[in-house]
């Protein structure tokens, strides 16, 4: 999946949750899209948070089944979002987004808690 970092606007979160992370709409429905293709219905979009990249954190979405120790889950809908307790800290307020054009297509990340990224975007700190 490609994630960017973005701190311009992004379409309207279906919740806002200032200690968690929120879903448009648009990703939401991405993520049941993806879901429904591989044919799972036991899956959640966990969203982390790791050391890497040119500003020194980055995110990692990817479909999980695991319930770990100290998960946050996130109900949207038919989707679940999962973040562990040592990324939700830098997620609070953060929106995912889905964009589709001609220029770029991936999941994006609005995060006031980022104070910075990369010029590529792929990282922030």
């Amino acid at each position: 999946m490609t994630v960017e970092t973005d701190q311009s606007s992004v379409a309207e979160p279906i919740t806002e949750a200032a200690t968690g992370v929120s879903l448009t709409e648009g990703a939401a429905s991405k993520v049941a899209s993806l879901l429904a293709q591989e044919g799972r219905d036991d899956l959640s979009l966990r969203i982390a948070v790791q050391p890497g990249g040119c500003s020194g954190l980055r995110y990692q979405l990817f479909f999980d089944e695991r319930s770990l120790d100290g998960d946050q889950m996130f109900p949207f809908g038919d989707v679940s979002v999962v973040v562990d307790r040592m990324s939700l800290p830098y997620l609070g307020g953060a929106t995912i987004d889905f964009v589709d054009t001609i220029e770029k297509q991936g999941f994006t990340i609005d995060n006031p808690a980022a104070t910075g990224s990369c010029a590529c975007g792929d990282s922030f700190n």
